[in-house]
This record gives C-alpha cells, sequence and structure tokens, in this order.
C-alpha cells in the first residue's frame, strides 16, 4: 500500500506538474548553454610567495606588538586591497605601458594564504595571477609583490602613529587625575593629620586620661565645698540664697538709716505713752504718723533692693524667710555661705565642660580608624595613578623608539615565475547529466514546497488525522463514484451498486452515535459541508436512496432555498407556481411538496422551491417548521440538504429542529483552516450536535461482484456532482 506522504506527493506532481517541469527545463537549457560554451583560450600564470617578515632584533615592546599584529593580518583581502590594486594599475599604465585596471587585476588574481596555527606559526601567501600574455604576468605579479611589500610598510607605519596619537592623547588626563589626587590627600592631611598623628603617639589617649583625673578631683573639691556649706547652713538657719538675700540687705546704708529712725520713732512713742499722751493727742498722732512714714519707706526701699534696678538682677530667697539685720559675725558667715555656692557652681559648670571635651576626645579617638583607612585610600590612589602616568610615560619612550624597527610584515620568498595553464575543457554529457539531476531535484522541490504552501487536504489520510485531532467521530469514507457516461450525476439509484456499501456503514455509525430520543438512532438529519465542491448534495441524495433500500420510510428534503431543485434526476418535476408562493408550497395549499420517487421503494422527496430571495424568512417560518414537525412523525428518517457553512447559516438555523448534523468533507477540495475554524466553532456552540464528519471522494479500493476494478486516484474522467453542478440536460435516472 502506498504510504500517505507518496501519495500526497503524487496528488501534489499532478496539480503542479508544468511547474516542476518549467523548472526542469530552465536548468536543462542553462546546462546546455554551459556545456555547448567554447574551451577557452591558452591562458599564463606568473605566480610567487609571499611570507611574514620577522625582525632580527627587536628592542621595543611596541616595535614587536606591531609586527605580531602586521603578521596575524595578512589575508587575501588585505593583499587585494583597492589601494594596492589601484597604485599597480597606475604604475603599470604610467611607467609600465600596460593598460590595466584594478578591477581586472583583481579578478585575475587569486591568492592561497595557509600557516598562522600552531603547527604552523609562519604565514605564507601564494599570489597568481593570469594573462593571456607571458611577460605581461610577470611583470604585473613583480609590481603587485613590490607595492604589498610597501603596503604592509605603511599600515604599520600607520598603527605606529596611531599608537603614539593614542598614548598622547590619554596622558594629559592621567596628569590631571594624578594631580587631583595628590592635592585631595594633601587636603586630608591638613584637616586630619593633627588628629592621626596625636592619636598614634598617644597624646590623645594623654588628654583622654587628663580630662577623667580633673573630674575626679573636681568631685573631690565639691564634697569637701558641700559638706562647708551644709555647716554654714545650719549655724545660720538658711540656705545660700537667703544669706545672700539678707547679707544684701543688711549691707543697705539706706536701710540701715531708716532703721535706726524707726527705733527712735518707736522710743518716742513708748516715752510718750509713759507720759500718759493719750492716743488722739496730738503729739501722739505726729510722732505715730513719722513712724509710719518710716516703715513704709523701709517697705519701699527693701522692694527696690530685692527687684533690682539700673543694670542689677533681682534678689531670690527661695521663698524661705530673710534677716535684713544680720550682725557682722552672722553678715561674714552668711558671705562665706555665698562664696562656697559661687565656687561649688563654678565646679560643676567645669565638670559639664570636661566631659564634653573627653566626649569629642573619645569621638575622635573612635573615628581614627576610618580617617586612617581614608587616607589610606587616598594614598593608594594616589600611587595607581602615579604608575599609570609612569607607564604611559614609558609607552610613549618606548614607541618612539621603536620608529627605527618597525618594518614590513611581508618579505618576497619566491619571485614570480610564469606558467603555461591550459584549462580542461568539460565534458558537455556530464554538464547536461548532472543539469538534469539538478532540475529533477528543483522542480521536485519546487513540487513540494507549492504543496505544502497549499492549505488543501488532499488525502483522505490528512482528512482523518485532523478529525481525530479534535476528536471529532468519522461516519465513514465514501470512495470516488465513477459514472458512464463519466459526466453524469453520480446517484445510485442502482440496487446493486457496490458503493451502496459506503452509505450503508455510514447510517449504521448513524444508529451507534447514542441518540437517546430513539433506539434506530436519530430521525431528522442535516446535511451540510464548510464549503462548496465537497458533494453534500450527492451525499444527501445517496443516504436517502441507501435509507430506503434499507426498508426505512425515508423523506429527503431540498432545504438549499437559494438553488434549484435537483430532483429531477429521479425523474421527478416541481410545479410551476412554487417558486412563487413558497410559504403555501410548505403549507400544503399549493402544489404537492412530497413527492414518491416512482422507481425506488420508501424514498419520497420535497424538492426546492427555490431559489427564493427571503430564503431564511421561509425557513424560520412557522409554515417550515410544521411541515418538518409533520415530516418527523410520518416518516423514519428525514435527511435535509442545506446549504454549505460558508455560504449562508441556513444550517445552523435548521440543525434546532433536526436531531444532528452531518458535515461533509472531501480531499482535494476542503480547506484545512476553514474546517478547523468550523469544528472549533461548531464544538463551542453547545446547542449544534454535530453527529460526525463524512468523507466523500476518498482514495479506496472497491471490489464489485462482476468483475474487478480499482478505483484509487481519481482521473480526469471521473465526476462527482456537487452542489450547482447538475446538468440540467438529464431529466431520468442514470445508470451507473
Amino acid at each position: 500500500m502506498v504510504s500517505p506522504t507518496v501519495k500526497r506527493y503524487l496528488l501534489a506532481v499532478q496539480r503542479y506538474k508544468w511547474a516542476g517541469l518549467a523548472c526542469l527545463l530552465s536548468i536543462l537549457g542553462a546546462s546546455g548553454v554551459v556545456a555547448l560554451q567554447p574551451p577557452p583560450p591558452v591562458e599564463y600564470y606568473a605566480e610567487g610567495v609571499l611570507e611574514d617578515n620577522t625582525p632580527l632584533v627587536v628592542l621595543t615592546n611596541t616595535a614587536d606588538t606591531i609586527d605580531q599584529i602586521g603578521r596575524g593580518t595578512i589575508s587575501a583581502d588585505l593583499l587585494l586591497a583597492e589601494d594596492v590594486l589601484q597604485a599597480v594599475a597606475k604604475q603599470l599604465t604610467d611607467n609600465r605601458g600596460i593598460p590595466i585596471t584594478s578591477a581586472e587585476i583583481r579578478s585575475n588574481t587569486t591568492v592561497n594564504v595557509s600557516g598562522g596555527k600552531k603547527d604552523e606559526p609562519g604565514v605564507r601567501a601564494v599570489v597568481r595571477f593570469i594573462h593571456e600574455d607571458e611577460a605581461t604576468a610577470l611583470i604585473v605579479l613583480e609590481t603587485m609583490f613590490a607595492a604589498m611589500v610597501d603596503y604592509s610598510s605603511f599600515r604599520n607605519k600607520q598603527r605606529l602613529a596611531k599608537i603614539l596619537a593614542a598614548l598622547n592623547d590619554r596622558l594629559p588626563p592621567i596628569a590631571d587625575a594624578l594631580m587631583k589626587a595628590e592635592d585631595a590627600l594633601e587636603k586630608y592631611d591638613r584637616e586630619e593629620g593633627p588628629a592621626i598623628q596625636a592619636a598614634e603617639d598617644g597624646s590623645l589617649l594623654g588628654q583622654i586620661s587628663g580630662s577623667s583625673q580633673q573630674r575626679r578631683q573636681n568631685e573631690i573639691t565639691f564634697a569637701g565645698l558641700a559638706a562647708q556649706k551644709a555647716s554654714l547652713q545650719r549655724r545660720l538657719g538658711m540656705n545660700a540664697d537667703q544669706a545672700y538675700v539678707s547679707s544684701a540687705l543688711s549691707a543697705d546704708p539706706i536701710i540701715a538709716n531708716l532703721r535706726a529712725q524707726i527705733y527712735q520713732a518707736e522710743n518716742q512713742l513708748v516715752v510718750l505713752q509713759n507720759s500718759d499722751y493719750r492716743p488722739g493727742h496730738p503729739v501722739y498722732v505726729e510722732a505715730r504718723r513719722n513712724l509710719d512714714i518710716l516703715e513704709a519707706q523701709l517697705g519701699q526701699r527693701l522692694q527696690e533692693v530685692v527687684q533690682g534696678g539700673g543694670g542689677t538682677a533681682a534678689l531670690s530667697s527661695g521663698g524661705g524667710s530673710v534677716n535684713i539685720n544680720l550682725d557682722p559675725a552672722r553678715a561674714a558667715l552668711a558671705n562665706q555661705l555665698v562664696a562656697l555656692q559661687t565656687e561649688m557652681d563654678a565646679l560643676v559648670q567645669q565638670s559639664v565642660v570636661l566631659g564634653q571635651v573627653e566626649q569629642d576626645l573619645r569621638k575622635q579617638y573612635t573615628n581614627l580608624p576610618n580617617k586612617q583607612l581614608n587616607r589610606e585610600r587616598l594614598a593608594y590612589q594616589v600611587g595607581l595613578k602615579k604608575a599609570l602616568f609612569d607607564q604611559i610615560q614609558a609607552r610613549i619612550v618606548d614607541a618612539q623608539a621603536a620608529e627605527a624597527e618597525t618594518v614590513s610584515s611581508l618579505i618576497e620568498v619566491r619571485q614570480p615565475t610564469a606558467v603555461i595553464n591550459e584549462p580542461e575543457k568539460p565534458n558537455p554529457a556530464v554538464i547536461l547529466l548532472v543539469g538534469g539531476l539538478l532540475g529533477l531535484v528543483a522542480g521536485g522541490g519546487v513540487i513540494f514546497l507549492l504543496d505544502m504552501l497549499d492549505g488543501t487536504l488532499r488525502t483522505a489520510e490528512d482528512l482523518e488525522k485532523l478529525l481525530r485531532e479534535q476528536d471529532m467521530p468519522i461516519l465513514g469514507a465514501v470512495p470516488v463514484i465513477r459514472t458512464r457516461p463519466a459526466k453524469a450525476a453520480p446517484i445510485l439509484v442502482q440496487a446493486d451498486s457496490p458503493y451502496h456499501d459506503s452509505y450503508e456503514r455510514c447510517l449504521s455509525k448513524l444508529r451507534l452515535t447514542g441518540f437517546d430520543d430513539s433506539v434506530i438512532g436519530p430521525r431528522v438529519v442535516l446535511v451540510t459541508s464548510t464549503s462548496s465542491d465537497e458533494g453534500k448534495s450527492i451525499t444527501a441524495y445517496n443516504l436517502a436512496i441507501a435509507a430506503a433500500q434499507a426498508g426505512r420510510r425515508t423523506l429527503l428534503v431540498e432545504a438549499d432555498l437559494r438553488s434549484g431543485s435537483n430532483a429531477q434526476y429521479l425523474g421527478l418535476v416541481n410545479d410551476a407556481g412554487v417558486q412563487l408562493e413558497p410559504l403555501r408550497y410548505y403549507g400544503g395549499t399549493v402544489g404537492d411538496n412530497l413527492r414518491m420517487v416512482p422507481f425506488i421503494e420508501n424514498l419520497y422527496v420535497s424538492p426546492s422551491p427555490g431559489p427564493q430571495r427571503q430564503a431564511t424568512a421561509i425557513i424560520e417560518s412557522s409554515e417550515m417548521r410544521r411541515f418538518l414537525s409533520d415530516a418527523r412523525e410520518r416518516f423514519d428518517m428525514v435527511i435535509l440538504d442545506t446549504p454549505s457553512l460558508s455560504r449562508v447559516d441556513d444550517a445552523l438555523l435548521l440543525e434546532e429542529q433536526s436531531d444532528g448534523m452531518i458535515l461533509v468533507a472531501r480531499p482535494g477540495v476542503t480547506e484545512r483552516a476553514v474546517l478547523n475554524t468550523a469544528l472549533e466553532e461548531l464544538d463551542l456552540n453547545e446547542d449544534i450536535r454535530l453527529l460526525g464528519v463524512l468523507i466523500n471522494g476518498a482514495d479506496v479500493t472497491l471490489q464489485d461482484e462482476n468483475d474487478d476494478v480499482d478505483y484509487e486516484l481519481l482521473s480526469d474522467d471521473d465526476y462527482v456532482l456537487e452542489e450547482d453542478d447538475f446538468p440540467r440536460a438529464v431529466a431520468q435516472p442514470v445508470d451507473f
């Protein structure tokens, strides 16, 4: 059995044989032109050898680097550079009188470069120049060798000049960066150097220790002064603030004078009382008034002294009692208490300052490692930039010294010699044979490429593979129906036709689809296809004939109202007025919408009243619904022949009145993308039940009872009737 791949390729050969033949003839013709070319004339070629030049003594690194680069870049492109060829052409034309262009030199020159590997470190270039004249070939190659050597020397000197220019360009920014790094290090040493030096020589630790000792000494002194202060406070019965206020008030001369006058006024009042003066006596009243005036003046003076004035601060006793008449001994103790308080305040402030100083010193000591690290970083940057600066300067000196050592990277090791070149004429038979083989391969490739670009499913195997990938049930495969005459409609009216088995197997699989509403399977079946020319109308007719011959009362409904009726192939002719009143036709009042086929038992046909302009309205009408509902009750099986899905949606509108849909596909007609899209859309629509796919026009073999006939490939005489393809001239049953 032929494999599917070979079968598909053979079909592709039949479709695109002219394209493949054109490709074969084109290549074969080109081979013939090449084979018939006259033999080339006798030529001469001059050949010489160039090798890389290794200097005997190289003292500078730059010269050695340039020499290595020059030897590593020896190639055919370098040797045949346009500058070299133009210089050679100009020199030959001007000095030797040989008119030649650089393009001619390039086309007649071949360069074979070898070496440059580990096992063969030296580079060797074999240069060959072909010309019809021996002397000219030698002169051209000698001139080329001289130009190649000079060009290599020129390139090496250019590399040296570029190196010097690059070094001189890099030196100023590096020197500027070095100067900035040195300035940063010097500035850091000025700012942080004393602190780092103090920490390194131990003076910073001495300052921290001295500050701590001074704070402890102040604490001891403060404790002694506090003891003295407490003793004086007990002896005076007042604190330092009270003592300060009492001392200040007692020392004021105005207050002392007022107190003396008050004392005299009080003594005068006592004398008057002892002299029996009454309080209302004028003398007593005057003495009393003088005493009140003196006490008021004393109170005013006390307030002035306590509140301060004239730039002096106010006095505060802390809320305790104040004695404004201290004796000299108590006044001295009060002054001593105030002095002790002042000294204690000074010690406290000094301790605070010493603590802050000690904290700052400790912080400096803690940050010392960071400062040292920062200085080391700055010094390291200075060292790096200094080393780079020194290296650039050394490279500049080295490059300047390398000028005397820079030479060409090529040297001529074998002078050009001329050799006759007799080209071998190729065998025309071999050329034609090779061209024929290439033409066959190219033609086959063109046919294969055109077949790959074609999205049509060409074989039944491709259709079955796609349907299995989509998990779609396959109801069967119907072979290509061959008729006599070849263009007759292939409607199987003969009871002994060998094609009936394919449709009977399809009906058997329909009964096994798991349809729950009937034990004999779906009763109302809708037949459609993705596009035209897939044979869905012939399939509907032959399925109906097969069902009728199986003993089932069958009705074929031509539901394609956009096309005319095909019932004339079964000897049926529709009424003339049916096309004008299609609704009354399906309502049963105009014409006979059910016709019995005379020569096929149990088969009835409802011819189409088309073509109709309002086909959708007729399909969705109540008359059509009643007609199909009545047909379901009266017949064992109803088959609806509907338009293809790519034309209109009539099949989808009628599907809800059926038990399921049969999709017809045909190798060589069905498009892969169209079929995939249709199957996906039908699968997404849960209201539509797809019973399966019937493959029409498959390449299968049938065995007739009387003679063996092989129906494998579709020939030019085969004809399968599609919708819109019925020949109108035939009006009787067709004999198969």
